[in-house]
């Protein structure tokens, strides 16, 4: 069968024009993978909205109803960095429940691709860096209450730490906490994950596919997990303005071939 690829209409609302937050690369992947042939719209998967309690699985219920709400204080919308609305407030319920859907994909069919998520900045009761609720700590937490997964590892390879899902899986022996990121970017204070692999500026292909690849051949025999979530950041790309790493096309598809 085609690679399940999982996709909304939702996930790229209106938007700021001139916004630094990219909204429309989401109707973009999806407008490319579809007239490039590799899909086609009736193939994608359409995922239904997160419910709240499986977002409170990690998320103080609190803040997730402060956020519907649209009730978030000027500090936590500053940290936040994306303008409140009805329409971004249902496209971040609706990722998380694309990021479960492939999850769920995933364990049927051994692999499945998801054409948002990686949501990895957020925290228990607070947003940050354009991240609301974190997809992979919902997926690890809920996947292994439900008794469906043993052992979850999460191999984020996004130019920035994953902050967000170390401090959430933190106490959570069998969900394990993987970050490739550059040493010297956002957030200015890492969190601790179970495997942080600092990179330095300027590494180029050879040397940063090495590293995925040593991290790889090493922590999957160790830990075996049941399910790998991958977080195939595309900010380590050299063209991104503030990603300071240099992997070019190829070298991220060879990335992500490996992973």
């Amino acid at each position: 069968m085609p690679l399940p690829l999982v996709y909304h209409e939702d996930y790229s609302p209106p938007f700021p024009a001139g916004h630094r937050f990219p909204m429309e690369k989401f109707r973009l992947l999806r407008d490319h993978l579809v007239d490039s042939g590799l899909t086609t719209d009736a193939e994608l998967q359409r995922p239904e909205l997160c419910p709240a309690e499986i977002l409170a699985l990690v998320h103080c219920p609190d803040y997730i109803a402060r956020y519907m709400a649209g009730e978030l204080s000027y500090e936590d919308q500053r940290r936040l960095g994306l303008p409140w609305s009805e329409a971004l407030a249902r496209r971040t319920v609706r990722a998380v429940g694309g990021s479960l859907l492939t999850a769920e994909l995933a364990l049927r069919h051994g692999l499945a691709c998801h054409l948002a998520g990686g949501t990895h900045h957020a925290h228990y009761d607070f947003p940050s860096g354009f991240c609301i609720f974190n997809d992979l700590a919902v997926i690890a937490r809920y996947l292994l209450e439900a008794g469906r997964v043993h052992r979850v590892l999460i191999f984020d390879c996004d130019v920035h730490q994953g902050d967000g899902t170390a401090r959430l899986l933190e106490d959570e022996p069998d969900a394990v906490t993987v970050s490739l990121h550059c040493e010297q970017n956002f957030p200015a204070r890492k969190a601790e994950s179970d495997w942080d692999i600092p990179l330095p500026r300027g590494m180029g292909d050879a040397d940063y596919l090495k590293v995925v690849d040593d991290t790889l051949n090493y922590l999957l025999p160790l830990y075996q997990p049941d399910l790998v979530l991958y977080d195939a950041g595309v900010d380590v790309h050299k063209d991104d303005a503030l990603g300071y790493l240099p992997p070019t096309d190829a070298g991220l598809a060879a990335r992500d071939e490996a992973g």
